[in-house]
C-alpha cells in the first residue's frame, strides 16, 4: 500500500510572467523559493519517512527539492519531465491562447499533439508518466511513503489515471506551484488522499501500524463505507482495528 507524494515545483519566474516555459531551464523565483522552503518545513514537522526522492531533470524541480529536502539525494526520473510543447515552448500564453490547438488542449486533451519536431502528446505524456509512478511504486513496496517532484500537466494526468478518469477530463484538476497531491496505490485501486494541498498537517501520511501480512492485504484495498473518520480510519477497514478499543 505505497503512497506517493506528488510536489509540483515552486513558481518560476515563466509561472510569473506568463509564459509556457516547457523544457527550457527556468529557475524559482522569490515566491517559488519560499514555497519550496515551506514544504521542507510541513514535511519535516510531520516527520514522513521518505523512502525515495524522485525527480524531473529540469531545473525548476531540482532547485525545490534542494530548498525542501537539503539532505535528500533525489534521483532523477526522465519519464516525469514537463511535457513536449515543442514551437510552443517559450511562448507567451495569452498568444498561444488564440491557436485553434488551445481549444483541443481544453477540451479534448488526448488528441492533443504539439507543433514541432520536438512536440509530444498529451496521451504520450501521460502514459510515460504513469509508467513511471506504477514502476517506482512496485520497486519500493508495500507501506512505503515516496516522493517524486514533477510539473502541472504530468501531475494532472497522474491524478486522472488514479480516479480512472479519462485524459479528457484531466483539466478539471488544478495543481499549484507548490502544491502536494498524494495517491495511496492498493492491490485493487488507487486513493487519492490530497489534491493541491499548500498548507496543513501531513502526519497522516506516516506508514500504519505494522499489522499481519493477511490482515493488511485484506483491508489495503477497501474504501471505507460512508466515508470514515480520517486519516486512522484509512489503517483499517471502516476503522474496525479500533472497534472495542476504548470505552
Amino acid at each position: 500500500m505505497a503512497t506517493l507524494i506528488l510536489l509540483r515545483h515552486g513558481r518560476t519566474n515563466s509561472n510569473a510572467g506568463g509564459t509556457l516555459a516547457g523544457r527550457q531551464p527556468t529557475e524559482l523565483d522569490e515566491t517559488g523559493r519560499a514555497q519550496a522552503v515551506a514544504v521542507g518545513h510541513r514535511l519535516a514537522a510531520a516527520k514522513v519517512p521518505l523512502a525515495a526522492v524522485v525527480t524531473s531533470p529540469l531545473l525548476r524541480c531540482t532547485q525545490t527539492l534542494r530548498l525542501a529536502l537539503p539532505d535528500a539525494v533525489p534521483e532523477a526520473e526522465p519519464r516525469l519531465v514537463e511535457a513536449g510543447y515543442g514551437d510552443w515552448e517559450g511562448q507567451p500564453l495569452k498568444t498561444l491562447a488564440k491557436q485553434p490547438l488551445w481549444q483541443v488542449v481544453q477540451a479534448h486533451p488526448s488528441a492533443a499533439r504539439f507543433p514541432g519536431a520536438a512536440g509530444e502528446s498529451m496521451a504520450e505524456m501521460s502514459a510515460r508518466a504513469v509508467a513511471a509512478v506504477r514502476e517506482w511504486d512496485a520497486r519500493l513496496g508495500t507501506d512505503a511513503v515516496w516522493l517524486a517532484c514533477s510539473h502541472g500537466d504530468v501531475i494532472k494526468a497522474i491524478v486522472a489515471d488514479a480516479l480512472g478518469m479519462h485524459l479528457d477530463l484531466f483539466q478539471r484538476v488544478v495543481v499549484d506551484p507548490g502544491s502536494l497531491t498524494v495517491i495511496r496505490y492498493t492491490p485493487l485501486r488507487p486513493f487519492l488522499l490530497t489534491a493541491n494541498d499548500t498548507g496543513g498537517d501531513l502526519s497522516g501520511l506516516r506508514p500504519p501500524r505494522r499489522r499481519s501480512r493477511r490482515r493488511a492485504a485484506a483491508a489495503s484495498s477497501d474504501a471505507v463505507v460512508g466515508g470514515g473518520a480520517g486519516p486512522d480510519d484509512r489503517q483499517g477497514v471502516a476503522g474496525t482495528e479500533r472497534i472495542g478499543s476504548k470505552a
